[in-house]
């Protein structure tokens, strides 16, 4: 497992900082520990919240504010928040990773099902090309391929010759011309998976792109803003590698990927699973890779099964992982599926 490389996602063909210093927000929905009881006329107890550096209450002063970080504390000033910082340090960055890891280690909910026949899609993944599904620039869909191997029909039954999407039934496009003004205009529309390959044309210098990779992060990173996964694991392999012109920089690579988990790519999942277990960080590495087992990475498995023969993971882990994996292939699997993959190679999806 610790010499296995990570891998990006990038498909040509088609932060917590935790060591940054402690602030505050307007928001007060947050309630901190330092408070106190009091009785009101009712003889009700309620709880008051109070700076935690000089003791005033929201009626002594402005609306206290809650430290951003850990969410333990609040402060009614800048002031007072920079005087506490000595104090109140040690515990801002204990809670504060404890309340990344909580976010870290929730397993994401799944990618978006077929919009045909209402299916899991499949991650299953050959070098930089995604298989088990397609895009259509036509429509911005992403259909599995099942769904796109099966024969369309007309309204009287007839089997459609020319192939179509199976979706919008827009005619195949063909040229080159063609395909990238249709990706032009889903750019246009904010689409995060035609701004992601766009990004990718401009680092291969293809379908009449310059080889850019300024532009190639500046799409990716939008398309990352906009939620689109494999965008940001892109970034983050970037840096882990220095590809591209940009340099060397784990802390970068770690948050990218960290963003990217979340958001569901099992391959930047996967990846941090690598780090920790190079670190020497089994149970975190134990972690990761289970949830991305559960979002059907393969190798993730291969590597608990590492794990459990040289005694850092138990039965019952190894157990738990065989029926994380046969769960996920439990929902992605159908007759369908199966025939595209035995008619052409370029189908398998498992």
């Amino acid at each position: 497992m610790s010499n296995e490389k990570e891998d990006g996602v990038c498909e040509h063909k088609l932060c917590n900082n935790l060591d940054a210093q402690c602030s505050i927000i307007g928001s007060n929905s947050t309630q901190g520990i330092d408070s106190i009881n009091v009785n009101n006329n009712n003889n009700r107890t309620v709880s008051v919240s109070v700076c935690a550096n000089c003791g005033k209450g929201e009626e002594e002063s402005h609306k206290l504010k809650s430290c951003t970080a850990c969410k333990l504390v609040k402060y009614c000033s800048r002031e007072c928040q920079i005087a506490h910082r000595s104090q109140h340090k040690k515990e801002c960055r204990k809670r504060a990773a404890e309340l990344h890891d909580e976010k870290l280690f929730k397993q994401p909910p799944p990618a978006d099902d077929c919009p045909i026949c209402f299916l899991r899609i499949p991650v299953l993944q050959r070098g930089e090309i995604y298989m088990g599904s397609r895009y259509y620039e036509c429509c911005g869909k992403v259909i599995c391929s099942g769904c796109c191997w099966a024969p369309l029909y007309d309204h009287q039954g007839n089997e459609v010759v020319n192939k179509k999407c199976p979706y919008c039934r827009t005619p195949e496009l063909h040229s080159e011309e063609e395909i990238v003004k249709k990706y032009k205009k889903r750019v246009e529309a904010g689409d995060p998976l035609a701004i992601h390959d766009t990004g990718c044309w401009y680092k291969h210098g293809i379908y009449g792109y310059p080889q850019d990779y300024s532009k190639t992060l500046e799409h990716w990173h939008r398309a990352g803003g906009l939620g689109f996964a494999k965008s940001n694991t892109n970034i983050g392999y970037a840096y882990k590698y220095g590809e591209g012109g940009v340099g060397v920089d784990e802390n970068k690579a770690k948050h990218y990927y960290e963003v990217a988990a979340m958001q569901g790519d099992a391959q930047a999942r996967h990846n941090l699973g690598l780090a920790e277990g190079r670190a020497g960080n089994m149970g975190r590495a134990l972690k990761h890779f289970m949830i991305a087992i559960r979002d059907g990475k393969s190798d993730s498995l291969k590597c608990i099964q590492d794990m459990y023969s040289h005694g850092y993971a138990t039965k019952e882990d190894y157990t738990k992982a065989l029926q994380s994996y046969q769960t996920y292939l439990s929902e992605i699997k159908s007759r369908q599926r199966d025939e595209a993959a035995a008619a052409d190679e370029k189908f398998r999806y498992y």
